[in-house]
């Protein structure tokens, strides 16, 4: 997907009591089309002057298939993270030309004194629907951690993109699940054995 320079991500993610059948089946049911389920390895990284669990940074690379990206998204602060759970932040995405250059972009990442901090390995579905462009819900298996399901905007608008988190959630019956706040990172890393 092509984004806007300006464009954020807006996203709310939600803890799942089951494997997410049940609400892949409501889904279904309401008219969301499902991509073919995938597998993404991410490798975060951090700096050694800076710890990005405590601000809340993101450096990954990212393999999917036969495509691969490095991603940075900026420190979390009381704007980018709301009382309710919605995370809205700009993304800088920088897509690597196959698969196989991911292992050099960690070697690259690691020359340069970024240090790994964790594997995360999920298993996603992704539904859209035709008549909800701009808006993604995906339901995320997340290898030791567990299972989610995450509402996404790309907007321009944070406003008007966390209205339309608001309203795909309602439609979803999915309210009352608990939002986790979390990265996937944060959420292996606490579940990492010592």
């Amino acid at each position: 997907m092509t984004r806007l320079d300006s464009a954020i991500e807006v996203e709310r993610k939600r803890q799942l009591p089951d494997d997410g059948r049940q609400l892949a089946l409501l889904l279904g049911e309401l008219g969301w089309k499902p991509t073919h389920p995938l597998t993404e390895v991410d490798t975060y990284y951090s700096r050694p002057d800076i710890d990005y669990m405590a601000t809340v940074e993101c450096l990954r690379v990212r393999r999917r298939g036969d495509f691969a990206e490095i991603t940075y998204k900026p420190p979390s602060t009381a704007v980018t993270h709301s009382a309710n759970g919605v995370i809205s932040k700009q993304e800088t995405n920088v897509h690597l030309d196959s698969a196989s250059q991911a292992a050099l972009a960690d070697q690259l990442l690691e020359y340069i004194g970024m240090r790994p901090l964790v594997r995360v390995e999920k298993n996603r579905t992704t539904y859209h629907h035709p008549t909800q462009p701009g808006v993604t819900v995906s339901i995320d298996m997340v290898a030791g951690v567990g299972a989610f399901v995450e509402t996404e905007v790309i907007s321009t608008d944070v406003t008007l993109a966390t209205l339309k988190v608001e309203q795909t959630e309602n439609q979803l019956g999915i309210t009352d699940l608990p939002p986790v706040d979390l990265p996937y990172r944060d959420l292996a890393l606490t579940r990492a054995p010592a």
